[in-house]
């Protein structure tokens, strides 16, 4: 059974709800409100007491197969979708001043909400953390061209933490954003932003999709495609269409081709941010933790039927595609290190290094070259689960790191395996000292020994991890 708890916050009243454990949440507040293709404007206050005991509304999307495996409900979709959710590990002491974690979900950019079960707080905020939790406008809702609205929510929630986290014993002065796949990349470009600057201290991104952030000539034109699709002349046009005629020309465009799947994302160059985003961020003082896992790709591939008669042949041309005059050496370096592997595995793994791995090695490099605080670690356990074809995939990650193995359709991903415990406890405690000390427990990233922590059922610290692989892609 939980009870209710009352909260005063400077901007107003809340009722939450007190857990078992004691530890409290607040659900569903609301910190910005938004017309449709318009700038968020902050919540600052409210009368009366909010109730905020069950979570808010959701950004319209159509879920896509993850998030139906995360447990994905649909049935309360809004563009008036700007809330989030405080998790605490007791009840608020406005004096503790523990270490606050803002999460910003994935979901490329056009799925996902704050409120998914595998995202809920409560075990990271029993280690002495406050965990907040954010929706922001997704799709072409939210980036649509190149005014990046999305990133302006993510910012606005940021300002609400800074006005109102405090009071749920939060500290206001050690904030720690923290985010996989496209919740990877945009805390990334929140690191670029000068309207970010100074609302969190900390960064940690988890498979950051950083391939998916556009530039301004893309966004133009996927801008005018997205207008061809709804069958209108403007953006004046798009304010005025009905809901379902958003999601049905956004989901005609989805359904295209796109190498890096871009079709909405943080612009570089667009409101908010600037023209390099991976350069600023590479020059931002702040400490920063990237991760990949060793399988990324796999969770696409693995059942997709048009991949699942690839063979040599295939491993060949997508080799000569990527690597050129370099493919023969390429197939050599990943047969070598990868024994066990078949050819559409193999093509998985070039595909895993492509988009994600290799995008985070040099931004690790980038961002310690310039002399700032980096580490790196490398998920690499192997998920039993559909007859461990899905190997260490994209989001396995995720309900470890939460510490959140009981949360619905857990066991579907990772198997029941009594070993998940303590992966979830270590990566889980890796992220609260992280928060609250401003570094994990491991050594940091420099591009000589490239020290990187491989996250197994044992934790291993590794040099250099694949060193040939990299090399591959190396300028």
């Amino acid at each position: 059974m939980t009870q209710a708890t009352i909260l005063s916050t400077p901007s107003g009243s809340l009722r939450g709800i007190t857990r078992p454990d004691g530890g409290c949440e607040f659900r569903g507040i609301a910190f910005a409100t938004a017309d449709r293709l318009a700038p968020p404007r902050d919540i600052s206050s409210w009368n009366g007491e909010i109730d905020a005991t069950s979570f808010g509304s959701i950004c319209p999307q159509v879920p896509g197969m993850l998030e139906s495996m995360l447990g994905f409900d649909g049935s309360n979709m809004s563009e008036d979708c700007l809330n989030l959710n405080v998790f605490t590990p007791a009840t608020p002491d406005p004096t503790a001043a523990l270490p606050v974690l803002v999460w910003i979900h994935g979901g490329a950019f056009t799925n996902g909400s704050g409120s998914i079960p595998w995202y809920h707080g409560s075990a990271l905020a029993s280690r002495n953390t406050v965990i907040v939790s954010i929706n922001y406008r997704l799709g072409a809702f939210g980036f649509l061209g190149h005014e990046n609205y999305g990133t302006l929510d993510m910012i606005s929630a940021l300002r609400w933490v800074q006005r109102n986290i405090a009071a749920f014993g939060g500290d206001a002065n050690n904030v720690t954003i923290f985010g996989e796949s496209a919740g990877g990349s945009a805390v990334v470009s929140l690191m670029s932003s000068p309207d970010a600057h100074g609302l969190f201290h900390h960064v940690w991104a988890m498979s950051p999709s950083l391939g998916q952030l556009r530039t301004l000539p893309r966004a133009q034109e996927l801008e005018t495609q997205f207008l061809e699709l709804a069958e209108v002349a403007s953006l004046d046009e798009v304010r005025a269409l009905p809901l379902a005629d958003m999601l049905a020309a956004q989901a005609k465009q989805m359904a295209m081709r796109a190498a890096n799947f871009d079709f909405y994302a943080p612009t570089a160059g667009g409101t908010a941010l600037p023209f390099d985003i991976l350069s600023a961020a590479a020059q931002s003082s702040l400490p920063l933790v990237l991760g990949t896992n060793r399988d990324e790709d796999r969770l696409w591939s693995a059942f997709d039927p048009l991949q699942a008669e690839f063979g040599e042949p295939d491993w060949m041309r997508v080799t000569g595609e990527v690597f050129g005059d370099h493919a023969a050496d390429a197939r050599a370096t990943f047969e070598k290190l990868r024994p066990q592997e078949s050819p559409k595995q193999l093509i998985s793994s070039v595909r895993t290094d492509t988009a994600f791995r290799q995008r985070a090695q040099r931004l690790a490099e980038n961002h310690c070259e310039h002399g700032n605080p980096t580490w790196m670690y490398w998920f690499t356990w192997a998920t039993p689960a559909f007859g461990g074809v899905l190997g260490s995939c994209h989001a396995l990650d995720v309900p470890f790191a939460f510490d959140n193995l009981s949360a619905p359709g857990t066991d579907m991903l990772t198997g029941d395996g009594p070993e998940r415990a303590a992966i979830a406890t270590r990566f889980a405690d890796e992220i609260a000292h992280f928060a609250r000390t401003s570094a994990p427990t491991w050594p940091a990233f420099d591009t000589q020994s490239r020290t990187t922590l491989e996250i197994n059922v044992g934790f291993n610290l590794l040099t250099d991890p694949e060193a040939e692989i990299r090399r591959l892609f190396a300028d």
